[in-house]
């Protein structure tokens, strides 16, 4: 019964408010993009799961080809690949796309939107013009509905683009973590682990040495608002708001997931839902996840017994 009642007072909310459209401003139909794929200043950006999918399945025409771990993660840091990479690597990467301060891009991928989101967060933490950027709501499977992919590998002329240093309040680093959640428990603090539910609990070892979950962490599986039709598309908001309804918005939120993709994922979801301050760990569960003298916790609850006394 409190279910049910948690959930219609949540979709009343909804109903009265600018959240009752179905889905962000941000996401575009392959119909919109049909409609603009020829504009002046439009650049369409894939990110496949597997980058050979570019030129031997193909690509929608035009758009440019982007390694999801070359291209988002820092490959000449310490520790784990995908910590976020520098504002100059980054910089460069964009104006090697064909990226100009003016341009509008279209991101999109194979994987429900969470390699697409990656892409989008890092444009927003170098301070690129969101208003400019759209992601493909259904990606390669909702524009091969009807219409073709192309095999011929794109080469833009280089932009332009200048992006910002990058904004200390959309990630936090591992001792913040540490210090706010595991060691003073402030509960001014969530933290959300994105990954898949076994990933959590420690049934499944992906991306570390380690099985488990950050102490303090609740899991919010991120991938759970996208359709599980074969669609790849995102649910309607006040379905995603369910997924998230325990977490108080007056909260600082902490994400993380395996490498970098799906917490992505949770942090657009959860600023369409109007979260106002929602930041990424830097180097995610492949980072603590390797850290032996990090500690872990095995199991469906956020603390084991070592750390409820």
């Amino acid at each position: 019964m409190r279910t049910l009642l948690k959930t219609l007072i949540i979709l009343f909310a909804f109903s009265t408010s600018a959240l009752a459209q179905e889905t962000p401003d941000f996401l575009v139909s392959s119909e919109w993009l049909e409609e603009h794929i020829d504009d002046e200043n439009l650049t369409v950006l894939e990110v496949r799961y597997y980058p050979h999918r570019y030129m031997t399945i193909g690509h929608i025409p035009g758009a440019v080809q982007v390694a999801r771990f070359m291209d988002l993660g820092d490959n000449f840091g310490q520790g784990t690949l995908m910590k976020f990479p520098t504002r100059e690597t980054f910089q460069a990467t964009l104006r090697s796309w064909g990226v100009n301060d003016d341009s509008m891009l279209v991101l999109y991928d194979d994987s429900a939107t969470a390699l697409a989101s990656r892409l989008h967060f890092l444009l927003r933490l170098y301070g690129f013009n969101m208003d400019h950027v759209k992601i493909l709501n259904g990606g390669t499977v909702a524009w091969q509905a009807f219409n073709d992919l192309e095999q011929d590998e794109v080469f833009p002329e280089p932009g332009n683009v200048t992006l910002t240093e990058r904004n200390t309040d959309l990630f936090v680093e591992w001792t913040d973590v540490y210090d706010n959640v595991v060691a003073r428990r402030d509960p001014q603090f969530v933290l959300i682990d994105a990954r898949p539910y076994k990933g959590y609990t420690g049934e499944m070892l992906t991306h570390a040495v380690r099985a488990g979950h950050i102490p303090g962490a609740i899991s919010i599986v991120s991938l759970e608002g996208i359709t599980k039709d074969g669609e790849q598309q995102w649910l309607p908001l006040p379905e995603i708001a369910q997924m998230y309804a325990d977490v108080p918005k007056d909260k600082t939120i902490y994400v993380y997931c395996h490498d970098g993709f799906r917490m992505s994922l949770a942090y657009l979801q959860m600023t369409a839902l109007g979260y106002t301050d929602v930041r990424l760990y830097n180097g995610g569960w492949g980072h603590w996840g390797n850290k032996f003298s990090l500690p872990v916790v095995l199991g469906s609850e956020p603390f084991d017994d070592a750390f409820k006394l």
